[in-house]
């Protein structure tokens, strides 16, 4: 699907578009949360409020503007289509960006400040992402998939490139899993650089896409998909992404909806950090315990995504 270098030449494309977030060091804590030296790569401090914007960027920046010129269009638990509406700001084309029921209010009012058109269809990515399409065939606009394009997965990757410049001492890296591209493109990077790094996926326990389908051996589709965070409510993979990803992925462990809401509270009490849930999953894979680490290894928690989830 994508290789080192299609990641490589996303970063020059983008670079003057993105920002070079923080890697911080989760230190000085009221209460450990694994025996691990832990990092925190502060993604919800890129543009848009998360890593979104590096594959969106990329994606704008190689499609021709004459594609472009009926504007652009995509289906979003919320993060995608923000990173797409101010691509296409940057475009100078309107943006439509089609969202689940589940979405939240803060999201869609950010699009809307983005200048985007929020239509709410669907009650899970799949369904929504059925009138996206649609919709990008009728009206005749260009369409940037989430998480199967191989230009937003290599954007993706990007993040890969960053963190190991920052920190090349890393044993694992801890990624959510939505539909698959982050972590499939940080993974090309990750284990091309660095082959001994585990690469550990966290996805909700009402919505384990990935956890089926590398149980299974082959893209499984979800009978239902349960869970509450609309950045994370995928029904079934792409069949690239996973054929992709599926061999460098060490490990998916799953989480409980609240147990991300527990650690977005814990980063804004312990790091001052505004997580939204599917940026806590890597820090809620730690307090629960589903994940151990030892006394001298060093890992990474992506905080992925910006949200007030966790203020209250």
């Amino acid at each position: 699907m994508i290789t080192l270098d299609d990641i490589h030449r996303a970063r020059q494309r983008i670079a003057p578009h993105v920002r070079r977030t923080p890697l911080v060091q989760a230190d000085a804590l009221s209460a450990p949360v694994t025996e691990a030296e832990l990092w925190l790569k502060l993604e919800c401090l890129q543009v848009t409020g998360s890593f979104k914007a590096r594959g969106a960027t990329n994606k704008l920046l190689a499609t021709p503007p004459q594609d472009m010129a009926r504007g652009v269009t995509t289906a979003s638990g919320g993060n995608h289509g923000l990173a797409v509406a101010r691509a296409a700001k940057l475009a100078g084309v309107p943006a439509t960006i089609f969202v689940p029921t589940n979405v939240t209010q803060a999201k869609i009012e950010k699009l809307r400040k983005w200048g985007a058109t929020v239509e709410v269809v669907g009650s899970v990515w799949n369904e929504t992402n059925l009138s996206a399409l649609a919709f990008a065939d009728d009206k005749g606009c260009a369409y940037f998939h989430p998480f199967a394009d191989p230009y937003v997965v290599a954007g993706q990757g990007t993040l890969a490139l960053e963190l190991l410049e920052q920190q090349p001492d890393l044993d694992a890296v801890l990624i959510a899993i939505g539909g698959g591209g982050l972590i499939t493109g940080m993974a090309v990077a990750l284990k091309a650089l660095k082959p001994s790094i585990r690469i550990i996926g966290i996805e909700p326990t009402g919505a384990p896409t990935f956890h089926a389908s590398l149980a299974a051996g082959h893209v499984v589709k979800l009978d239902k998909v349960t869970t509450r965070v609309a950045t994370m409510a995928c029904a079934e993979t792409d069949r690239d992404v996973f054929a992709t990803s599926r061999e460098l992925i060490d490990e998916v462990v799953l989480i409980d909806d609240d147990d991300m809401l527990e650690a977005a509270r814990w980063l804004w009490f312990e790091m001052g950090l505004a997580a939204d849930l599917s940026g806590a999953a890597a820090a809620a894979a730690l307090r629960k315990g589903v994940l151990r680490f030892s006394a001298g290894q060093k890992i990474c928690a992506l905080v992925c995504g910006a949200g007030p989830e966790g203020l209250a």
